[in-house]
């Protein structure tokens, strides 16, 4: 009888078939590799200074840039000082509240609030009704208290980080540089210095009972102290640290709404405690469960002490300049008015031109004339950042602060 042929047909064209399947799919692995092993696109580190980090990819690739709320504070004579750091800390995408106080002269103020609205800028607010402030005295915790009120109310778009400087600090980096590296980190991050080891503190900070007359009185004359002294609080613990401060919105909301008493009775306590901004912020967030594991203890700053420390930090001077960039410190104090050095930072680390915006991304105007180019500005869009190489610096700070031998470890401790 002869066999049916049939079959063994189909199992060659069968065969066939998976044969062409397996080199097609061997193709597609090759192809795939070969595009696997090209040179990977380079991240902005790899370019040079003002590369616009949105240029050359598409933006999804890139952490939404955050925004800061600022408090730039003076006294009198500070007018000139105030304008310098808020041209150099100055980008249309934060917020600015500038606070002269009370002893400052109403043309002072005047002056400040002309050139605002010279430049045209909108998210920079001039407190009109200043405060009167006391150094060391917790009237400069209701000053920075009340910025931060002015700051949750009257901002069209929600900040992330509050920053306090004073007229005699300076910021290292650009804007841009800055708004760059913390898109990167989480929201939710205080930067502090903090220690509940307060040693001579408690003797000196703690136990002293003082009144600040600025509290009552139209023109400043100081602290008084009381004769008698109190003991250490036994409800909360005490952390003691600098006045210099990055905080979260979160975290200021809490203090400045207080759904729980603790910022409240934390205030009336540091009501007659000396130097309170060097520890109202610190024991809030340190005794709070939902705070004391977002704290990073560092403050930001570049400073220098005499040895053995005395009341004030160091003049910094041009002797200090090489210190300052390599500790990767977004900022420095304290500076003598016009000191040398600032214009040494404005031309080596800001790129700034006397009496002008530090540039960034958002500034439209031809840069080499004598006007300046962030008149012309994307304050509609202010999304462009153009970081330089100095971010580089500034991330390896940050590396290292959340590094976790130093990060959880020197949480509130």
């Amino acid at each position: 009888m002869k066999r049916n042929q049939f079959p063994h047909y189909m199992d060659h064209k069968w065969l066939l078939l998976l044969l062409l399947l397996i080199v097609s799919a061997l193709f597609l692995l090759i192809l795939l590799s070969s595009n696997l092993n090209q040179p990977e696109q380079p991240s902005y580190s790899d370019h040079q200074p003002n590369h616009d980090r949105r240029s050359y990819i598409g933006p999804e690739v890139f952490p939404k840039l955050p925004r800061f709320a600022y408090l730039i504070s003076g006294t009198k004579g500070d007018g000139s000082r105030v304008k310098r750091i808020l041209q150099a800390v100055f980008h249309p995408r934060n917020y600015y509240v500038v606070h002269l106080d009370l002893e400052s002269s109403d043309d002072e103020r005047a002056e400040l609030i002309n050139y605002v609205k010279l430049v045209g800028v909108s998210n920079v607010m001039v407190v009109n009704n200043p405060n009167l402030v006391t150094p060391k005295g917790p009237t400069m915790i209701a000053s920075t208290l009340h910025a931060v009120a002015i700051l949750l109310q009257r901002t069209a778009h929600h900040w992330d980080w509050f920053i306090n400087l004073s007229a005699s600090d300076y910021p290292l980096y650009s804007q841009d540089d800055l708004l760059h590296v913390f898109s990167y980190l989480p929201r939710d991050l205080n930067f502090l210095e903090h220690s509940s080891n307060i040693g001579w503190k408690e003797n000196q900070r703690a136990r002293p009972i003082i009144i600040d007359s600025g509290l009552y009185h139209s023109k400043k004359s100081g602290i008084f102290w009381a004769k008698e002294k109190r003991s250490v609080p036994a409800s909360f613990k005490l952390y003691m640290g600098s006045s210099w401060v990055m905080l979260t919105r979160p975290f200021l909301e809490f203090c400045v709404w207080g759904w729980d008493n603790l910022p409240r009775t934390l205030l009336m306590y540091y009501t007659n405690f000396l130097s309170s901004t060097e520890g109202y912020f610190h024991t809030v967030v340190c005794n709070h469960k939902d705070f004391q594991n977002t704290t990073v203890n560092h403050d930001l700053h570049y400073t220098r002490w005499d040895n053995p420390p005395k009341q004030h930090p160091m003049s910094l001077t041009v002797e200090h300049f090489n210190d300052m960039v390599e500790s990767g410190a977004p900022f420095a104090g304290t500076f003598a008015k016009d000191d040398s050095v600032l214009d040494k930072i404005d031309k080596e680390l800001l790129r700034r031109s006397s009496n002008q915006f530090t540039p960034g991304g958002w500034c439209l105007g031809k840069s080499g004339s004598h006007k300046d180019p962030c008149l012309v500005h994307g304050g509609e869009n202010p999304n462009v950042v153009k970081p330089t190489l100095n971010s580089k610096r500034l991330e390896k700070l940050l590396l290292k602060l959340l590094h976790p031998e130093n990060f959880r470890l020197k949480q509130c401790k």
